[in-house]
């Protein structure tokens, strides 16, 4: 069963070329964060560009019930009115965060160190993903958890009433944790220390600094320590959400893999820690050029032009690459199946534990229609076949996530038969626009 209502299948064909300008979504790990800075500031904070998926408007709904005053103008144009740093009030009624783990994990955070109990649930999904990798370092803050066996959902967090600076190291890569802990330190004295191994996406520490927190990053030798000062009055921005790079991926990986392509994807955020996908695309010989480079709200951005690549060839990717491409993974393993050549991916056990089992669900997919796959607990390798050598033909279970189901949809486009997904409705969680800015590419997409 779906958790997002009646199942919707879908079936995609083998199409002419791909052409035109997509016009992706705005970035969805920006997004949550302008929503949740925005009301951890004291006034208004402006948003346009934001990413108008389930998993965003669902944290809308969370810092609504937060108290925060949060409204959509008729322009489309998202106005925050926040309570300030400290200032949420406790919800009269359960969070639930849909399909996000970026949401649920966040939203923890920032209200972990203040006196106020929430109970968080989601979809069938998020609800069986690991939580405790968030409530562990949100217990050295002095907060409280209590949720089902092994740290999953429904969960309640009881925020520290006289929370303490912490010193974390965090144990795998994870923005998502990082952001918890940096989230908690605002409302705790003095500093708190985040400490990571691996890069991870650094959204939050540029957010934060831009909303006037005091924040730096040093790179040691214990790895990248970002320092927090505590209990700041984040100061109200004006946000303009660049195209989010995730979303970008499907649109030039099926570019790259359609015979006579041709796709402009504008304005796409190239934040070096999310920037991994295209940098592997090009080494595996895609034809894919940045055009008009630039930077926007100290972010770098740029258009991406994504042509036709009949001679990919199969790359070990750097296992150091995993963090700034994680998402990714998915359609990557699609394009390396019209490739020549073994594609390896090691360091990649956090798919394991994503939305779905993400290397589970990509390999048996794959090797339904047709490609040679191998896979172990933080690795896999697609053997791939070549331009117009991928069978197809199949039908692939989406396990309720989103990239597992474009990451087919996009398979099918360059396959000798139609790949048809058995629920398609998690895409909505990210990527609401997918089916209409597809066919207006030129692909060929049905429903049932």
């Amino acid at each position: 069963m779906s958790g997002h209502g009646t199942p919707i299948p879908m079936t995609s064909h083998r199409a002419g070329p791909l052409s035109g300008t997509a016009e992706v979504p705005g970035d969805k790990s920006i997004s949550h964060r302008a929503l949740i800075l925005g009301a951890l500031s004291v006034g208004e904070t402006v948003v346009t560009g934001l990413l108008e998926g389930d998993d965003v408007l669902d944290t809308a709904k969370a810092m609504r019930a937060l108290g925060a005053e949060v409204t959509r103008d008729a322009g489309g144009t998202w106005h925050v009115h926040g309570v300030g740093v400290g200032g949420f009030a406790e919800p009269e009624q359960v969070i639930d965060c849909g399909n996000s783990g970026t949401g649920v994990r966040l939203i923890m955070g920032a209200m972990a160190t203040s006196p106020i109990c929430a109970t968080f649930t989601g979809d069938a999904s998020l609800n069986k993903r690991p939580m405790a990798r968030v409530t562990d370092p949100l217990a050295l803050f002095g907060a409280q958890s209590v949720g089902r066996a092994g740290g999953r959902l429904p969960m309640t967090v009881v925020g520290a009433a006289e929370p303490v600076p912490v010193r974390y190291e965090v144990p795998v890569p994870s923005a998502q944790v990082k952001s918890a802990v940096l989230l908690a330190g605002l409302n705790a004295p003095g500093e708190t220390v985040v400490i990571e191994r691996e890069a991870t996406r650094d959204h939050t520490e540029r957010m934060l600094a831009g909303f006037g927190a005091e924040i730096t990053t040093e790179v040691t030798d214990e790895g990248r320590v970002i320092t927090l000062t505590g209990q700041p009055e984040l100061i109200p921005q004006t946000i303009v959400v660049p195209r989010d790079p995730s979303s970008a991926a499907f649109p030039v990986c099926a570019a790259i893999i359609t015979p006579g392509s041709d796709v402009l994807v504008p304005n796409i955020g190239l934040n070096p820690t999310r920037a991994g996908l295209f940098t592997t695309l090009r080494e595996m010989g895609a034809d894919l050029e940045y055009e008009n480079l630039r930077e926007e709200g100290g972010e770098p951005v740029a258009d991406l032009r994504a042509r036709f690549s009949p001679d990919l060839r199969g790359v070990e990717v750097p296992p150091e690459r995993a963090a700034s491409m994680i998402d990714e993974y998915p359609v990557l393993s699609v394009v390396a199946g019209f490739a020549t050549g073994q594609t390896v991916m090691r360091g990649v056990r956090e798919l394991r534990v994503k939305e779905s089992d993400r290397i589970a669900a990509m390999a048996a997919g794959l090797r339904a229609g047709g490609v040679t796959v191998e896979d172990g607990p933080d690795w896999w390798i697609v053997h791939g076949l070549g331009h117009g050598n991928v069978p197809g033909g199949q039908t692939c279970e989406s396990h309720l996530d989103h990239r597992i189901a474009m990451s087919f949809m996009v398979m099918g486009m360059g396959t000798q038969s139609p790949v048809t997904v058995d629920d398609a409705s998690p895409i909505a969680t990210s990527f609401p626009v997918f089916e209409p800015l597809m066919a207006t590419l030129g692909a060929d997409i049905r429903r049932g």
